[in-house]
Order: C-alpha cells, then sequence, then structure tokens
C-alpha cells in the first residue's frame, strides 16, 4: 500500500529512493472518479520502473482544470484512494496548473501520462522532464474509459428528461 507524502518530505524521500539505486517514474492527474482507464494507465506506468510516485492535483487545481462542478470527491478522499493501489507508492498533493515544481523536486527517470495525447512532445513538461533527465511517455489509452463519460452515464441514467 502506497503513502499520501506531504511535498515537503518529498525531496528527502527522493534522495533516499535513489541513494536505494530505485528507478522512479513519475505522473500526474486529477483521478476523480477512479476507472478502470485509470487502472490500466497506473500499472503500466509501474511497469516503467521500481517506484510510483504520483502528482494530485488538489480541489483548487482540479476546479481551475475542469471548471466549478469538479472535482466531485475530495482531495482527501482522492489521495487516500489512490495510496491505496497495489501500484501506487506515494501520491502528493498539488495547487498549481501544472506539475512542473514536483518534477523538479522528483527529478523522474521516466514521466508518463495517459489521456488523449498522441506523441510524448504534445506534453507541455516534455521539455522539461527531458532537461532533467528523463525519459517522456504515453500509457495506452483504453477507450471509452473516463471520468466524464461516466458522468455522462450517470446523467442520461437518474436524471429526468
Amino acid at each position: 500500500m502506497g503513502e499520501v507524502i506531504e511535498r515537503g518530505k518529498l525531496k528527502e524521500k527522493v534522495e533516499e529512493l535513489r541513494k536505494e539505486g530505485k528507478r522512479i517514474v513519475f505522473t500526474n492527474g486529477c483521478f476523480d472518479i477512479i476507472h478502470l482507464g485509470h487502472i490500466h494507465y497506473l500499472r503500466e506506468a509501474k511497469s516503467k520502473g521500481d517506484v510510483l510516485i504520483v502528482g494530485l492535483n488538489s480541489d483548487e487545481s482540479v476546479r481551475k482544470v475542469k471548471g466549478e462542478k469538479r472535482p466531485l470527491m475530495t482531495q482527501g478522499d482522492r489521495a487516500e484512494i489512490l495510496a491505496s493501489l497495489e501500484m501506487v507508492d506515494f501520491v502528493v498533493l498539488f495547487d498549481e496548473p501544472t506539475p512542473d515544481e514536483l518534477i523538479k523536486i522528483v527529478r523522474p527517470d521516466v514521466h508518463i501520462k495517459g489521456g488523449d495525447y498522441t506523441s510524448p512532445d504534445e506534453l507541455p513538461e516534455a521539455g522539461l522532464v527531458r532537461s532533467l533527465g528523463g525519459e517522456v511517455c504515453l500509457a495506452r489509452k483504453v477507450e471509452g474509459k473516463s471520468t466524464t463519460n461516466i458522468i455522462n452515464i450517470i446523467l442520461e441514467r437518474f436524471c429526468e428528461k
């Protein structure tokens, strides 16, 4: 089981892991409603190294990215759920719109993202990761599996027309 780690303790933890020779993988996202697409993506991320660190958008950050009606679940709930997944080693919250500051702390060997990207070069943080010596890659997408699709199914099935 993983651990929700405070941002202030992250640098020390990463240094400790590096001394142990661990290959560190980093990813980030909102993870508002965990679904099969997330599970496949996180498994693939973990397969790229020894330790998976997930940067989790704070509630305020999610609102900036996804709009005022999101997130549906609080950052505390989302963090605990993520940390309980066998493939996740650490979860750390961030308030910024991008994970750049966390990437600078983690200096990942691999940064992986899921979603609708078609090339690693499309990721805004790709240049930063590469400048720190890391590899950037994309997880395979699981078609039709997204939080937005789940929300739409709920609205369709349970809202009166």
